[in-house]
């Protein structure tokens, strides 16, 4: 299972636990439990593939996709840990169209006017939504800049009325893919544990582009996936 504070940013204090025994360790001496400061338990999907999906909507109901990313790392590693790409690398059209119309109508749904970030995983061809957050994410700046497309000035330029989506083109000019990479900062923590998990441990994060998945640094990467959680 996943278990987290209800009242923390960034994953800090979540753990993932496999038996009785680590749940029991994580409740009583991990977080601090009350009535106002509950735990959420969740079901941990093993083996999935995690998605990120920023996108923008108006008053009018369009929604404009920014952009799909594709975490190389398991489901599992918070997101701003993980490497990941943009487009996604390894999904079909099926499951691509169904995370397209998922965001469109969860953007509809909660009346979004601006940004919208929603995570999905992915396991067996069935698409499952992690959380939505009617705001701006740290991928924004990242597809924005590997697609030349002002999104934070559009979403702004939405959110005060001043325009639709409409009003702008969406010309992507990414050639290749654009990987995000997680900067993290150990050397100056020498005794922090340098496991990856649902608790974010980077500090930062840095654009690499490549022309294809044949790129050694690529290739490197998926062949190293991995979540570093020890049962």
């Amino acid at each position: 299972m996943v278990v987290r504070p209800s009242y923390v940013l960034g994953g800090r204090g979540m753990a993932i636990v496999f038996d009785t025994s680590a749940l029991d360790r994580y409740m009583t001496g991990a977080v601090d439990v009350s009535h106002d400061r509950p735990v959420l338990i969740d079901r941990f999907l093993e083996d999935a593939f995690e998605f990120d999906v920023d996108a923008v909507a108006d008053h009018t109901g369009a929604v404009v996709i920014g952009g799909i990313m594709e975490h190389i790392e398991p489901c599992g590693v918070h997101s701003g840990d993980s490497n990941a790409t943009l487009p996604p690398f390894n999904l079909g059209e099926f499951v691509m169209q169904q995370i397209k119309d998922h965001t469109v109508k969860i953007a509809k749904a909660l009346q979004t006017v601006g940004l919208i970030n929603i995570q999905f995983a992915i396991k067996d061809d069935t698409v499952y939504i992690i959380e939505a957050n009617p705001r701006a994410s740290r991928t924004v700046p990242f597809i924005a800049k590997a697609y030349q497309i002002p999104y934070l000035n559009i979403a702004t330029r939405i959110m005060l009325g001043a325009n639709k989506l409409t009003d702008f083109t969406y010309e992507k000019k990414l050639e290749g893919f654009a990987i995000k990479e997680p900067v993290f900062s150990f050397d100056k923590f020498p005794g922090v544990n340098k496991e990856l998990g649902p608790e974010m441990k980077s500090t930062g994060e840095a654009i690499r582009f490549i022309k294809d998945l044949r790129d050694p640094y690529f290739r490197r990467l998926y062949k190293e996936r991995s979540m570093n959680l020890s049962k």
